[in-house]
Parts: C-alpha cells; sequence; structure tokens
C-alpha cells in the first residue's frame, strides 16, 4: 500500500488541522424537520504514514462551542440531558486503522462523547493538495458518518403524539477538514 500516499501526492509526516479553514458540522431530526449545528472550538491533527494504513488521526472539540442558531437549544445541548459539557468538555475521536474499500477511503476510529467510547467509521474523500499564499502545504478532506446518540447514552427525548418523539436517534457527522504539513 505503500504507493497510495504518493499517488494521492501527499506526503508522510504530520498535517494539522487548520480550524478556520474547517468545519465540524452534524444535523439530527428535530420533529418534522432536520436541525443542523456545528462546533466551532477543534483541533487534531492527521499523520500520513508511507503505508497509508498505518496512517492515524486524532480530533478533540469542544463541547461548549456548539452552535445551532439558537443560544435556548444550544444550552440544553450542553447540559448533562445531552452532552454534560461540565463533566465531559470534550468530543474526541482516535483512528484505529485505514482501509480502501473500492474508490472509497474509510478511517476506522473509535469516538468518545459524555464519556462512552465507540467504534465509529469515517468515510473520507481526499479533495486534493497544493500550496497556500503562506508558503505552507496544504491537504483537504471530506468526512461523514452517523451515529446513533442512545449508543453513546445519550438518552433524552420528549414522546410526541402516537409513536413520535421530539429528537430522532441519528446523528449525520460531516468534516470539512483543512490540514497544513507541519
Amino acid at each position: 500500500m505503500t504507493a497510495i500516499s504518493s499517488d494521492l501526492g501527499i506526503t508522510a509526516g504530520t498535517w494539522n488541522i487548520d480550524p478556520s479553514h474547517s468545519e465540524v458540522t452534524f444535523k439530527v431530526r428535530h420533529l418534522m424537520s432536520k436541525v443542523r449545528g456545528s462546533f466551532t472550538e477543534f483541533s487534531g491533527a492527521v499523520v500520513v504514514a508511507d503505508d497509508l494504513a498505518a496512517s492515524t488521526a486524532s480530533a478533540e472539540i469542544v463541547v461548549n462551542s456548539v452552535d445551532t442558531r439558537n443560544a435556548d437549544r444550544d444550552a440544553h445541548i450542553k447540559s448533562g440531558d445531552i452532552l454534560g459539557s461540565e463533566e465531559h468538555p470534550t468530543l474526541s475521536f482516535a483512528t484505529k486503522g485505514v482501509r480502501i474499500d473500492g474508490k472509497e477511503y474509510l478511517v476506522d476510529g473509535e469516538l468518545t462523547v459524555k464519556g462512552v467510547t465507540k467504534p465509529v467509521t469515517l468515510e473520507v474523500e481526499f479533495n486534493g493538495l497544493g500550496q497556500d499564499p503562506w508558503g505552507g502545504t496544504r491537504a483537504g478532506f471530506t468526512a461523514t458518518t452517523t451515529i446513533s446518540r442512545k449508543d453513546f447514552g445519550v438518552e433524552f427525548n420528549v414522546p410526541l403524539q402516537g409513536d413520535k418523539a421530539l429528537l430522532g436517534d441519528k446523528i449525520e457527522i460531516q468534516l470539512e477538514i483543512q490540514a497544513v504539513k507541519a
């Protein structure tokens, strides 16, 4: 697999996430539509190995940086009902492996939410590589996954008429990452 990293044009080494040019977003069903949100404070790095399968990534997200464009909803997400930011101020992700399935890149890792760690797989698209105006080299990635909030102990809900509930269980996560070679 050594050729894969060089086929992409990305060189081995540490690539630090540039939070000012990256996004961590999510959406969840709320009543009859989906509500979107983001986290505005996060950090992390991708360490590209000569053998792509040996590459690693890690990230940390600050729970109190959640932004759904509604202060009351943000406060509830930070509360013990949802993410419990006082006891669990960060969400974290660390890779366990990188795989290629046809033309898809899959990053297997462990996500920790509210003190509960579960395996997740990110579907990753490599968006390219280039020089920035400041003399650095940047790489771009899009990563997506869907998790069950109940798997992470986030059980809060309000039953509605019939068999409906206020919140859906599935959380769709999307990462738009720009990383700079260290």
